[in-house]
């Protein structure tokens, strides 16, 4: 995703856009939607890639009902929106064509936000594709004509919705059957050339994406370490409450895997000052025996004691999971992180900040809620002395301003030298009164 826009939803009434990168960090003030952001990214993708109608209360993003997040102008004079709309735009799998875009509207359904139309298409191709979920009707517009069919879809809006990315296949079917089918047809007949179109959007928009997984949305606050684990079912959740079970199976599986995701770890693990090693000790040889996961640091001369995971500091559990799923080979495209700096040391925050530009650098996209301007000022120098092939445009800075109850999202860039560009004044007042008044100013 290049951009997302949003109107009516949330804290965000007024329709407008922010820029997304490989790199996004959402930084402002508590309460101004950042979290929301995240979670709808998380929607949108489900409502385009995955055909599935989203989960505004799934963890870790408890949204509430429909009423809940639709915009309220806090007004009792003045009713609440009955809809509200996001979308995005992406262009990264295809270079000619930077207006592949995405939109849909959602309302209320049995209290919960369904969406009832989606549409897509690309300026360039002329080329527009729209879905009316509740009518079960595809509508698909280009410069000379509007096509309109109307089919039965099993189920209901609620339990399921057409995957976009199929819709060119549907649209092959239907002009394969306007040739062999002998009935008279009142629809609007699909020429080849069209269809040529509706292949060239489908490129545009979700080439590379149906073949990935779902984004990964990691939690503020991950598990709790353990003293002895026990094997537990491999499925992701937020909190990261497998990766134990995903280690210890690697360990006693996959050596070549387990010996480079430990590497990586370790790697980070001793830029960062959290450890120098970290090992599984299994009390068995079968996947059923429990384990633990041992950390050690290391010592000047010598290294240090081999300790229990839940005997070091909290930080170093606290980080394991986010870690785990960023360097691990089969790691999402895209992750959904919120506060990965809470626990942290300032050193080991500018080290994931690092951590971060390299996972950008090689084709993911990570969209990170933070307060740390360590994190922030590293990605920034980072971008300065191109310590990864990370450039300016890659990171994208969310500022998120409370204005009265609504909140405006300000896109701020980097330049060359790490820069922040076109920054609002009130970005950074905070820190800068606190530097002034620490010096004497």
């Amino acid at each position: 995703m290049d951009s997302v826009t949003l109107k009516n939803y949330r804290c965000f009434r007024d329709e407008q856009t922010a820029r997304l990168a490989p790199l996004t960090l959402l930084v402002g003030e508590n309460s101004t939607g950042k979290t929301s952001f995240l979670a709808i990214l998380r929607a949108l993708w489900d409502v385009a890639f995955a055909g599935r109608v989203p989960d505004f209360r799934e963890d870790p993003f408890d949204l509430g009902a429909f009423e809940d997040i639709v915009h309220n102008r806090g007004s009792v004079n003045k009713k609440s929106p009955t809809s509200f709309e996001a979308g995005f735009l992406r262009s990264q799998s295809h270079p000619d064509s930077n207006l592949a875009s995405f939109c849909a509207t959602f309302e209320e359904i049995d209290g919960a936000p369904v969406p009832v139309n989606r549409k897509f298409g690309n300026k360039e191709f002329g080329v527009e594709v729209i879905i009316e979920e509740g009518e079960q009707v595809v509508m698909f517009t280009t410069p000379q004509n509007q096509h309109r069919w109307q089919r039965s879809i099993e189920g209901s809006v609620n339990d399921n919705l057409i995957p976009l990315p199929i819709i060119p296949g549907v649209m092959w079917h239907v002009l394969l059957q306007q040739f062999h089918d002998d009935q008279p047809s009142n629809e609007s007949q699909l020429t080849e050339g069209e269809l040529e179109k509706i292949d060239a959007l489908n490129h545009a928009l979700f080439s590379e994406v149906v073949s990935t997984t779902r984004p990964l949305a990691v939690a503020p606050v991950r598990s709790r370490p353990r003293r002895t684990y026990d094997p537990i079912r491999l499925s992701q959740d937020p909190e990261g409450e497998y990766i134990p079970a995903y280690l210890a199976n690697l360990y006693r599986g996959n050596s070549d895997e387990w010996q480079r995701l430990k590497a990586s770890l370790e790697g980070f693990g001793r830029k960062s000052g959290l450890f120098d090693d970290i090992s599984v000790m299994s009390f068995g040889k079968t996947s059923g025996a429990p384990f633990q996961i041992r950390i050690r640091k290391w010592g000047k001369l010598r290294k240090g004691v081999d300790r229990n995971l839940i005997d070091v500091g909290y930080g170093v559990s606290q980080a394991l999971p986010m870690l785990t799923e960023l360097l691990r080979p089969d790691s999402p495209q895209m992750f959904l992180l919120q506060q990965p700096e809470v626990h942290l040391h300032p050193s080991a925050q500018a080290a994931l900040g690092s951590l971060f530009c390299d996972a950008a650098a090689q084709r993911k996209q990570l969209i990170v809620e933070t307060h740390s301007d360590y994190i922030i000022d590293r990605v920034r120098m980072d971008v300065r002395d191109k310590t990864t092939a990370l450039k300016p445009d890659d990171v994208s800075i969310l500022y998120f301003e409370r204005d009265d109850l609504d909140v405006k999202i300000h896109s701020i860039r980097l330049d060359e030298m790490g820069n922040v560009l076109d920054a609002p004044h009130s970005y950074g007042k905070f820190f800068m009164e606190e530097t002034r008044r620490s010096l004497g100013l």
